[in-house]
């Protein structure tokens, strides 16, 4: 959604003209979260009175391009009256904002920063950038225009800086000498409902910012200038591990031990970096404070302060007493990605890059997770050793070890008993096993992830398995109970939906899992334990690598859970065989892209497309139907195969593009007359087969295909892996679908790449 961006420097060489730069390059970080418009707000003064703050504010609607033009045509417009070059040693504070539209249509008016401007001057007083909804702006607006407060937009975060203006109009001179920034800020947030992260910037209080949270992700990054950290590191960082129900890498992520710097006064050379995501902070510092829900963080002076919110919320205009919030720590964290993961790194666009990324990243959701017990083991006490402990990312790798033709993998296994190592999950395993039922809670392609993996949970684990779209969940307050467990699925961890239906299941006692790519969001601090699916940062808002990789962490954990199941040993060993020969039948598949892309270019000018599937492939369906038509823009629709009679089969005729897969697993003969049976209709078929299944490939490369049916083939491995290998070829399918239709395809429109708010 909505993408924040904040800079303030200490001590540091910094004239307005670079500061610029930061915000222009910060929002580009964050243009993937999706956007419709942008702007800035940043220091400079008058050239006839340098000792005057100025605060120069421009926006535009459309892309981050469009804004640089308009920010460098403000300077020359305004060049003569004001110093753009001006360096303010100490206190240069700017914000930045991508609005993804909710309240107003996309426009300058109504782009953010907000403010509120002096009565008699019109110069800006206050400005608030802000991700999220601010659910009682109505009544909140009523009230201040009642006070004679005008308002120039249509959005509810107009209602922000005008009501911090209506409370500090509200101060006497004695109570202004006393009052600071957070103070004002925490009132005004004292005031608001929704969820929000909003960035303050006031001309009351120069050289400060202030930040807070309550629903949306907002980090504080810190750079400390000359103190042996300009790289970003944080020296003397604890050993990083699982624990506290967060979410980790089992080989890194965030420092669960690092030092606290929640008041910093270093008086140092420093500078400060607030963001929605960790993707804007990473290239300046790897040092950051994730901020909590509630909190509000105060940067001056050189220094940060985290302060909580109360308990209960402050009601009516002006009886917030100072100070409501009280001081706090937080963990100063090391962020575990590089700048590297950021860029495109030679390909055309991010989505490409992620979907070749897919092999090592299913390397790196395996790591240090997968152990082979045996009899000996050159290191340890001889009880165990791990992959990892063996040089996992060599053995990993070495799926040469395994023949190219899809050999089996047991010399791998041979003498040893392979088992899963989920840290997070380990001391709740037996909990999880003696549930009445596993609810898995997601939202679009996690959804998916789930419904492909739901079979092999329920197979391994015997217990029942449900599925449930996070916002439906909400909107019938779906019965949960204390013997449930509740696995709560995200990508970004902060979908909205799925952190309200978190919510509501821990207010019914239900234990919450946490399953998702980013270590210290939402969902994976308010979950009782979890796994961190380890698909590395994904840019493109379309995902790809993070649904491959959700679906082998379930799978991971359905494996967990069974482990002491003497009935599923020989079915466990067959999944964690080919667990391993994952990444190399990858690869295979990325190598033939060129076929993808000459059938894209076939089906180009198509305006509908129809997939169909079965068992663990139809999620695979209703994923490929998902990326073609919130990338290419065309219509597309994932059907159940055993519904083809009960009314989509009527759509089918001559003209209509119809994927059918149809690779090796029990539901192969039921998917053979799927096909016959649209044969029949003279369909126009892509059929997605095993490179092993000659009835099919005889059967079309005869005379009887007469051209009606395009065959993509895939490696066979074990039927709850296959939907893993098996989406591949459509995401390149859907990704170069867009790319020949003329479309974005990092940023498909009226879409944001964290859904943030309901």
């Amino acid at each position: 959604m909505c993408g924040i961006f904040g800079y303030l420097n200490y001590n540091t060489q910094v004239d307005s003209s670079e500061v610029v730069q930061r915000l222009l390059t910060g929002l580009r970080r964050l243009e993937y979260r999706g956007y419709d418009s942008a702007g800035v707000a940043f220091d400079t003064t008058r050239h006839e009175d340098d000792d005057e703050d100025l605060v120069v504010v421009v926006k535009e609607c459309g892309n981050i391009d469009r804004l640089s033009a308009r920010v460098e045509r403000t300077m020359r417009e305004r060049g003569e009256e004001i110093d753009f070059k001006a360096v303010k040693q100490t206190g240069h504070c700017a914000i930045a904002h991508t609005r993804w539209a909710t309240h107003g249509v996309p426009s300058e008016v109504n782009s953010h920063p907000q403010l509120a401007r002096s009565q008699g001057s019109g110069l800006v007083e206050w400005c608030v950038v802000h991700n999220g909804i601010i659910t009682n702006y109505r009544p909140l607006k009523d009230f201040l225009s009642s006070r004679g407060l005008l308002f120039e937009s249509d959005t509810d975060t107009e209602v922000i800086p005008k009501l911090c203006k209506y409370v500090w109009d509200g101060y006497d001179d004695a109570q202004r000498g006393e009052v600071n920034f957070r103070e004002v800020v925490s009132q005004v947030v004292g005031e608001l409902e929704g969820a929000f992260a909003l960035l303050f910037k006031s001309t009351h209080f120069p050289g400060e910012l202030v930040g807070c949270k309550r629903g949306s992700p907002l980090l504080l990054g810190i750079r400390q200038r000359g103190g042996g950290d300009d790289d970003g590191a944080s020296p003397g960082a604890a050993e990083v591990h699982e624990g506290n129900g967060v979410c980790l890498s089992p080989r890194g992520g965030v420092g669960a031990g690092g030092r606290d710097h929640s008041e910093h006064h270093g008086g140092g050379a420093c500078e400060f970096y607030f963001s929605s995501d960790a993707s804007a902070i990473v290239e300046h510092t790897k040092r950051v404070v994730v901020m909590e829900d509630g909190d509000v963080v105060h940067v001056s002076g050189g220094g940060y302060s985290v302060y909580a919110a109360p308990q209960q919320r402050q009601h009516g205009l002006g009886g917030a007493p100072f100070g409501a919030h009280h001081k706090i720590s937080r963990q100063l964290e090391t962020l575990e990605i590089g700048v590297e993961q950021i860029m495109k790194g030679g390909y055309d666009h991010f989505m490409q890059k992620e979907i070749h990324e897919q092999p090592s990243a299913l390397v790196e959701t395996m790591r240090g997770r997968i152990a082979l017990e045996v009899e000996d083991c050159s290191e340890g006490d001889g009880s165990e050793c791990t992959l990892e402990r063996q040089g996992s990312l060599k053995l990993l790798d070495s799926l040469d070890l395994l023949k190219e033709d899809g050999g089996g993998a047991e010399p791998l296994w041979r003498g040893a008993t392979p088992r899963v190592k989920l840290g997070g999950l380990e001391p709740h395993a037996e909990n999880i096993l003696r549930s009445r039922r596993l609810i898995f809670v997601a939202c679009g392609t996690s959804y998916h992830a789930c419904l492909a993996a739901r079979q092999v949970v329920e197979e391994l684990t015997r217990v029942p398995v449900a599925l449930e779209l996070a916002s439906d969940l909400l909107d019938r307050q779906a019965p949960l109970y204390r013997d449930d467990t509740c696995f709560f699925v995200s990508q970004s961890g902060e979908t909205a939906d799925t952190l309200n239906a978190l919510q509501y299941a821990k207010r019914r006692g239900s234990l919450c899992v946490g399953i998702t790519n980013t270590v210290g969001s939402s969902i994976s601090r308010e979950t009782a334990c979890g796994v961190h699916v380890n698909a590395g940062v994904e840019i493109g808002v379309a995902s790809t690598k993070a649904y491959t990789c959700q679906i082998l962490v379930i799978v991971m954990i359905a494996l967990k859970l069974s482990e002491d199941s003497i009935s599923k040993g020989k079915r466990r060993n067959e999944i964690m065989r080919d667990l391993l020969r994952l990444p190399s039948m990858m690869r295979r598949v990325l190598r033939e892209e060129g076929v993808i892309k000459n059938l894209a270019r076939e089906l180009a000018q198509e305006t509908s497309l129809l997939a169909f599937g079965r068992g663990y492939n139809y999620a695979t369906a209703l994923e490929l139907a998902l990326k073609v038509k919130e990338l290419s823009y065309m219509h597309s629709e994932g059907i159940l195969a055993g519904e083809l009679k009960h009314g989509p089969l009527a759509l089918i005729d001559e003209t209509m593009p119809a994927v059918v897969v149809a690779t090796n697993d029990a539901l192969r003969e039921k998917m053979w007359s799927t096909i016959q049976q649209l044969l029949a209709r003279k369909g126009r078929l892509v059929l997605l087969v095993s490179k092993g299944d000659d009835d099919i490939l005889n059967y079309f490369n005869g005379e009887e295909n007469d051209g009606r049916a395009r065959i993509i083939t895939v490696d066979t491995v074990c039927d709850c892996l296959q939907p893993i290998l098996n989406i591949v070829p459509f995401q390149l399918l859907s990704y170069h679908l867009t790319v020949l239709r003329g479309f974005n395809v990092d940023q498909p429109r009226n879409l944001a790449k964290s859904v943030t708010v309901e």
